[in-house]
Order: C-alpha cells, then structure tokens, then sequence
C-alpha cells in the first residue's frame, strides 16, 4: 500500500505489506507566523495560527529554561495508533539547567543552546523513524521548527534563535516502498541581536517559510492604513513606530509595545487565532493573550505532581484547593 505525504497536511505513515497489519503514525503540523520585539527591559511577541489543514495544530510556547521559551512550528505533534493521547513536543520537557560558561565552537552554537538541541533531538529520533514512506519536503525543508526566544546567561541579553530539524532518508533494500528515516542534528540560526551598526527592529519568522502575508515591518513602512490608524490615535504608538522605523526598536517602553502589539495584530490576523506574551530577564513570564485551550484534568493532576523547578507555562494549581 502506497501513500504519498506531503508536508502541506498531515505526515501520515501506513507502514504494511499485502499481508501485513496496517500500523500508522501521523504528525499533526503547526503553521503561522511570529513577531517579536526586544524592547528596553523585556521580549514582547505574539504567534499568529496559520492552519495548514483542518487537523492541524496552532503554535504552541513551552518553557525551556530558566531563561528561553520556544515557539513550536512544524511536526509538534504525533498521534500513535496504540496510544490513546498524542505525544506534543512542547510537553514534558526535561529540565535543562543553565551553563556555568558560554562559549563559541568553531561554526556551531553555544554550549548551552546545543544542550537544548539535543533534548529535542532525542524525542524526535523514536518517532521520526517510524517514517518508512517518502516524505514530500522542498529542498533544506525543516521537518520541526523551533523559534528560542530569551536571554543568555552571563549578561549577554535578549536573543533569539531559529532551530531547524530537518530528516533524511535512505533505501535499505531493492524496494523503494521502505525507507529509513533519520533526523538530524539541529541547525542553529542567530535572529537577535543583529550585528554592530545593524538596526535594531522587529524579528519576524514564519512557517512554512513561503506563507503569504506582508510582514509587520513592511506593514510599517509601508504606512499602512491600519498602521497609520494606530499611529494617529495614540502618541505611544507614534513614538514606537519613529523607532522601530529608525532602528532603534530595543529603546522602546515594553507597555507601550505590548499594547501595539495587541491592536495591530488582530487587524493583520483576522479570524486567525493568536497569542501574545511578554518575557522579562527579570520579571519572567507573562501572558498578555494565552491559549484558548483547556487544561485538562489530567494536566492539573501533573502540574501538581511536577517538580518546583519544572518547567510550565500553565498556572500552577493552588495547593490548599
């Protein structure tokens, strides 16, 4: 039995033989765009659903460490025939405690942010080689995309970084009807900060990569007529937008961004679900629009069992309750 996969709608495996039980494994992906701004003491981003089918998944943030949250795009979540609940990726994420040194290897990234890459890694290996079909990707397509938003240790500051899981796959036998899949190491691409005498100005990534919407900045530039709606009836909005426009977005007041975020992105959204949140160096974590999503029982029952340094994003339960 034959099916072709395409990364436009579920990845979906029938793994047989003519007399063979059919067993499947099915990744449900994630489409959107993110937009964020670094502004004087915080990140301010918001993560916009772009369904690329109707069993698609929105992008979902998970807590990393101490310091990074990510943003899942792509493969996020996978349904097992024998499983009665998918396995999400940005779930049960093992605690990465922070490195006492950051260093640079020669064409890589930094230790602490390769430590990351590998836990994803490891709970990508067992699903994605249950792949045995030809999986349809473009050239250099990333299977998982990860955009690492947060601060470096050791005063580095805000950062932002684009990690990349892409797969390959190999003919072991005569038949071209089984493959072996292998995903790879992760790729690491550096969004924030921008390199000296760079503007400093807003990041936006998006999934696929050839999604069509003009980006915010564009939008900005451009004048857009709902930009210059919001610019003309509010002097905060008018000053963020002279220095976004100016490259100098990190000097911004983050109430000030927070709140244009807010009214702008609902008018480049449209019916389109969205998030938005704020990550301070200091002040941490703060959901300005959260997920519409239940917690489940289940899900309270693990928060109150998870340990106090655990990762969560979730409000965690009252204990006298």
């Amino acid at each position: 039995m034959r099916l072709f996969v395409s990364l436009l709608g579920s990845l979906l495996l029938i793994v047989a033989t003519a007399h063979a039980q059919v067993d499947e494994i099915v990744a449900n992906l994630a489409g959107g765009r993110v937009i964020i701004q670094v502004t004087r003491d915080a990140i301010v981003f918001a993560a916009i659903d772009h369904p690329l089918e109707a069993t698609s998944v929105p992008p979902r943030v998970a807590e990393i460490d101490k310091g990074h949250i990510a943003v899942f795009f792509g493969a996020s979540e996978w349904k097992l025939p024998a499983a009665p609940k998918p396995i999400r990726l940005d779930r049960d994420i093992e605690h990465i405690a922070p490195a006492e040194h950051r260093y640079e290897t020669p064409g890589g990234p930094e230790s602490d942010l390769e430590e990351i890459g590998v836990v994803f890694l490891e709970k990508l290996r067992p699903l994605v080689s249950q792949l045995h079909h030809k999986i349809d990707l473009k050239p250099d397509e990333p299977l998982l995309q990860l955009v690492l938003i947060g601060y470096a240790p050791k005063n580095y500051g805000p950062e932002v970084w684009l990690m990349e899981y892409r797969v390959e796959q190999q003919q072991p036998g005569a038949s071209d009807e089984y493959l072996q899949t292998h995903v790879l190491r992760p790729r690491f691409t550096q969004l924030y900060p921008p390199e000296k005498h760079q503007a400093h100005t807003l990041v936006e990534i998006r999934f696929p990569e050839d999604l069509q919407a003009t980006p915010l900045l564009g939008l900005i530039q451009q004048n857009d007529p709902r930009i210059a709606r919001l610019r003309s009836s509010d002097p905060r909005f008018a000053k963020l937008l002279q220095l976004i426009e100016r490259g100098d977005a990190q000097k911004s007041v983050t109430q000030d961004a927070a709140d244009f975020l807010r009214a702008v992105v609902p008018l480049i959204a449209g019916d389109a679900k969205f998030i938005q949140a704020t990550l301070g160096e200091d002040s941490g974590f703060r959901w300005v629009v959260p997920p519409d999503e239940p917690v489940s029982k289940e899900q309270q029952a693990e928060d109150k069992n998870r340990p106090p340094d655990a990762p969560t994003l979730r409000r965690r339960p009252d204990p006298n309750r």
